[in-house]
């Protein structure tokens, strides 16, 4: 017998946990029964008590509850998540293969039913970052589940390190904070650096300060896609971060790269991977505001590169500011354009969920159509299959990855 307590749900809300969306925000419930507190488990019910899941509660964020599953006879004891663990590691083995699943990401919050978890593998160390105050409060068992489970299948971890020190922690009601996960079956190691291999480059990774949890990890296939057309290349990697995209380029047998970055902090890592690479010979990062770069280029009337990467930070994180991201999106576009010859090509990404790909495609054709371009597309993509996309959660589907010829 199920002693949780019910909430009931609009038609909307009904409608949307019926496609499958696993979010109930706050004005969806219409009444409950029964009370609960933070973090407790809820059953979720249509108002003519038709079952439709059972979640994470939480009155403090927008989001009300966190649907987990839409069986009613799951019980959500330590069997129940080492089994979700499971299947999310099992996917990952099958889709990255051996080679890339010492690198990548192990669970991606709602696309394995972990909702506001996601945790990332840098060879020996896992990065965990938790945005749902119930997942916050059984972690324990996640990630004793998943050294278990990685144990089981040859992995040895040496540590979890938290990076839960993001702002929207505390619209779920939890503080932020960062630092070695903690318990008896895993103490905490001396050092927050690890080295990782991505498509047969070395990078230097720290936990504890790099971005989000260290590294971009959902590009590595689109760094591949970049790297077979870049032989002979003459190529500007804008936005670099740590030079993944340039050192990618290069190992595809560019002629010389330039990686670009406004924050100093990128470009001393971006020449630390070159140097580990031993790449000084090909690429050069420098500190510039990109925006900045295109516009003197432009002005110069530059010729100098062949392939242009444009991978920037999400210009928006809102529905309302999408058309000011348009505007940053279609001027970098657009001057990158204008600098290409003819026959040269481009890559260019959003990172923006709420930049949808049509949005997305519409302000590059827009772009073209200003630059006096045409767009010839070599591939559309989007982000690596470790991060998978649920047709039914939107939220789940961010990244747009095109590259072009100019024609």
């Amino acid at each position: 017998m199920r002693l949780y307590t019910k909430l009931y749900l609009t038609k909307k809300g009904e409608r949307a946990a019926r496609s499958g969306h696993p979010w109930v925000y706050g004005e969806e419930v219409v009444r409950t029964e029964g009370t609960y507190q933070t973090g407790d488990i809820v059953d979720v019910y249509s108002d003519k008590e038709r079952y439709l899941g059972t979640g994470f509660a939480n009155d403090i964020s927008k989001i009300r509850v966190r649907i987990l599953s839409d069986n009613a006879n799951d019980r959500f004891d330590e069997a129940f998540w080492r089994r979700r663990v499971k299947y999310a590691l099992d996917y990952r083995r099958t889709v990255m293969g051996p080679a890339d699943f010492s690198c990548c990401r192990l669970i991606f919050g709602d696309a394995d039913q972990m909702p506001g978890l996601t945790v990332d593998r840098y060879n020996d160390i896992l990065v965990a970052q938790c945005l749902c105050y119930g997942m916050d409060q059984i972690k324990s068992v996640i990630f004793r589940a998943l050294i278990d489970i990685l144990q089981e299948m040859g992995v040895a971890i040496r540590g979890i390190y938290e990076r839960n020190d993001v702002k929207v922690r505390e619209l779920d009601g939890m503080e932020q904070m960062k630092g070695w996960y903690q318990d008896d079956f895993l103490p905490a190691p001396p050092c927050v650096m690890t080295t990782i291999d991505e498509n047969g480059i070395h990078y230097e990774v720290d936990v504890e300060n790099g971005q989000k949890t260290g590294f971009f990890l959902d590009q590595k296939y689109n760094r591949q896609a970049v790297a077979r057309i870049a032989a002979g290349r003459r190529v500007l990697d804008c936005f670099t971060h740590t030079g993944a995209f340039a050192l990618n380029a290069a190992k595809g047998g560019a002629a010389a790269v330039t990686a670009v970055d406004i924050s100093d902090e990128a470009v001393a890592m971006t020449n630390a991977n070159i140097r580990r690479n031993n790449m000084e010979d090909i690429v050069t990062a420098c500190q510039y505001n990109v925006f900045d770069l295109l516009t003197k280029l432009a002005e110069e009337k530059c010729h100098d590169y062949d392939f242009i990467i444009l991978d920037p930070p999400a210009f928006t994180k809102s529905g309302h500011t999408i058309h000011n991201a348009i505007r940053g999106y279609k001027e970098i576009n657009l001057k990158a354009m204008k600098l290409l010859p003819r026959g040269g090509y481009l890559a260019t990404c959003s990172c923006s969920h709420f930049m949808r790909d049509d949005l997305f495609c519409n302000m590059l054709s827009d772009a073209a159509k200003d630059a006096g371009v045409r767009l010839r597309q070599i591939e559309g993509r989007q982000q690596s299959p470790d991060h998978p996309i649920l047709w039914n959660v939107p939220e789940t589907n961010y990244l747009k990855f095109y590259l072009f010829q100019i024609v």
